[in-house]
């Protein structure tokens, strides 16, 4: 019977531990990272996706102007083709920023999505293991 008793405990530590880990309550694509990560090579010896840190990169044009001194325009045409500079060059990395936050939640959820495929087959064997040890230590009523 104790036997039973700590396989059922085991199946609640593997239960806790996915609601703790797996589950987490600020998922990693939420966080804004210092550096771009990539997650396309595996190890050597594992399944498991290891990650290698490398400098932002940006998709901006060579050449943009991001301000110009207040006394260097003058006419009200000047001041409109800065604004729509400006705006332009804000929604382009409005875009690349929304691209990258796409691909790092896809990422995100690839990989929680194998260790739940990992933690329920874990589970399943648990749970298996459970019935046949409730069968041998069960009365046997012939």
């Amino acid at each position: 019977m104790s036997v039973l008793l700590l396989i059922l405990h085991m199946l609640a530590s593997l239960e806790h531990f996915i609601w703790t880990v797996v589950r987490p309550i600020r998922p990693l694509y939420m966080q804004k990272p210092n550096m771009a990560v990539t997650g396309d090579e595996t190890a050597a010896t594992g399944d498991m996706p290891t990650y290698q840190i490398r400098a932002p990169t940006t998709a901006l044009p060579q050449g943009v102007v991001m301000a110009a001194s207040p006394g260097s325009l003058h006419s009200p045409q000047q001041l409109a083709e800065e604004a729509t500079r400006k705006r332009e060059l804000r929604l382009m990395k409005n875009r690349e920023a929304a691209k990258e936050c796409r691909r790092r939640k896809k990422e995100y959820v690839k990989c929680l999505e194998s260790r739940v495929a990992v933690l329920e087959v874990q589970n399943k064997k648990l749970i298996e293991e459970l019935e046949t040890l409730k069968d041998i230590c069960s009365p046997k009523t012939d």
